[in-house]
Parts: structure tokens; sequence; C-alpha cells
């Protein structure tokens, strides 16, 4: 049987994350507060201004966290993944569990890419429950809306959009109407959305400065769902700013190689109720049980074949 590991993203975090991993790793935990000019181990156990929401502060923080339950994972020689997956920031832990970057490099790019969509204002993200991105599409077509992109396929029926406030706002209104439900994100901009251009220019740029390695073991990309194709870190990494997060694909893919994948996630569950949710919609439902009356056609329908049968033999 195949394993996964999924690394969550930006929401995943809380007051008091890494107190169980930092004490093990002092002298990582030092570096990191060197190279983001703040003590991290502060922020992630007090949050005293309400800082780690913020998505500067989030992002390095949550990819420190995570890489430290990896490393933990590693000391304890628990069974390697056979495939790894992120959802949004979580893709970087995801390539530095497959060798692609070592820490020091994550953490650079993870700190610039938290600084770059911080500056991003003008708009937000909300989540669409219930519904599924084609009647969304229909929605959004009938009242006239425009200027929204689908910045994420969480699962068949939990989309998450981005855009402007304006259109946003529209948006939710007619969802209101429907009696569709949503919740607005606690983000500053319309992150993984077509307003984010800019942002991803910069950080390609960013990105060029860096030696990549193939992930290996494979590594499933937000952009497209499917695996790392090699030489691609560069592009498909500054493509995330702009692209939907396809979560959905992602889990079909691994599906599809071995649909009794057994999955793991790194501090927390919400990413393995995405995957339940998926797994359970590529199901096919089982045939329901016949009734009595079913038998008895059946074992009448039996015995006819079988005395056609026979009689058939004989004529032979």
């Amino acid at each position: 049987m195949r394993s996964a590991i999924l690394f969550p993203g930006q929401g995943a975090q809380f007051r008091g994350m890494g107190a169980d991993v930092f004490g093990r790793y002092p002298g990582l935990t030092r570096f990191t507060c060197d190279i983001l000019e703040y003590d991290l181990v502060a922020l992630c156990r007090d949050d005293p201004d309400g800082l780690l929401s913020q998505t500067r502060y989030t992002q390095p923080a949550l990819y420190t966290v995570n890489a430290l339950h990896t490393f933990e994972r590693t000391r304890r020689e628990d069974r390697p993944a056979d495939c790894y997956l992120g959802h949004s920031l979580g893709e970087y832990n995801a390539l530095l569990a497959a060798g692609v970057f070592d820490f020091e490099t994550g953490l650079r790019l993870v700190k610039k890419r938290g600084e770059l969509m911080a500056a991003a204002s003008g708009g937000g993200m909300t989540a669409v429950l219930g519904t599924t991105a084609s009647r969304l599409d229909e929605i959004l077509a009938r009242d006239g809306i425009e200027g929204i992109d689908v910045a994420g396929y969480n699962t068949d029926e939990q989309i998450v959009v981005a855009g402007p406030a304006g259109p946003l706002g529209a948006v939710h209104a007619a969802l209101e109407r429907r009696k569709i439900r949503f919740a607005p994100l606690r983000v500053s901009a319309p992150f993984h959305s077509r307003y984010m251009a800019s942002a991803r220019a910069e950080f390609e740029e960013y990105l060029r400065k860096f030696t990549f390695a193939d992930p290996e073991p494979e590594v499933v990309a937000n952009v497209t769902g499917r695996p790392y194709e090699k030489g691609a870190v560069v592009s498909t990494l500054s493509a995330q700013l702009v692209e939907p997060v396809r979560w959905t694909d992602s889990v079909r893919h691994l599906l599809s190689v071995d649909p009794g994948t057994e999955c793991e996630e790194v501090g927390g569950k919400s990413l393995l109720r995405m995957v339940e949710k998926i797994r359970a919609a590529a199901t096919p439902p089982a045939p329901s049980t016949p009734g009595p009356e079913a038998w008895t056609e059946h074992r009448r329908s039996s015995s006819s074949s079988k005395s056609a049968s026979s009689s058939s033999s004989a004529v032979r």
C-alpha cells in the first residue's frame, strides 16, 4: 500500500504550535530566528499582538513547525512516504521532505513569499460550501458578476473564490439569496488569482537565485494536480501565486495510482477530512440489497437457465 504525507497551509496556525518540537532542535530554532530577525518561539507560544495570523509571520512559522515535525518523523525512523502533498504554503514542506531544497532555502523562500503576499491588498477570499464549481459558475454568470477567480478546489463541494472587495461582496449577496453557505477567509488579498501577477513576477525573479533538485519521491503540485515535472520548480512555484490550488485533482491523482493510499497529515486533520470526502465521491455506492421479490425472480431465472442449458447439452 502506498503512503502519502500531507502538509497544511495558511489557516492551520494556532497559538502554542511548535511547543513540542522547538526544544528538540535548539540550534535550528536559533538559526531560524536569526534569519527571520524576530523570536519565532515567542511568537508561536504567546502571539501577544495577534501577529501569528498575519501572512508575513504565518508562513515562516508554519513552514518551520511543519519542518521540525518532519525531522521528528525521520528521527523516529517512521516509514518514508511514497508521495508528498502540501496545500498552498504546505507545498514548500512537501518539497523540503522530497529533497528539492534544504531547510534554509525553504525558509528564505517562504519568508519572501509571505512578504510579497502580505504587501498585496484590495480584496479577499471566500470559501463556498455545499455547491459545485459548475453551479457557482452558473450563479456568477446569471447575476453578471465579473472579476472573480476560483482560487481553490478543496473538494467537489468546497470551492474558494478570490477577487476585489466589490465583486466579492456581490458574490456574498448572490449566495445569500440562494441560501448557499460561505465563509470569508481572514486574508488581506485575493491570493491564487490573477490579482497576484505582480507578486508572481517578483517572486519568480527571486526563485531564480536558487538551485533546486528534482523531487524524490514525487511531490504532487497544486498548480497541475500532477507530480512535478523535471526542472519545473521555479515555474511551478511562481505560478502557484496566480493559479488555483487544485487539491481535489491532487488527491484524485493519488487515488488513481492506488485507491488504498494511506494518508498522514502533519499537524492536523483538516486535509485528511478533505481526502475522505474526495475518496467517498470517487467511490461508487455499494449496490442495494435486492428485496424478496427480486431474489424469487432470480431463482426462477436461474432454474430456467439451467433447464435450457441441460436441453441444449442433450441435443448436442
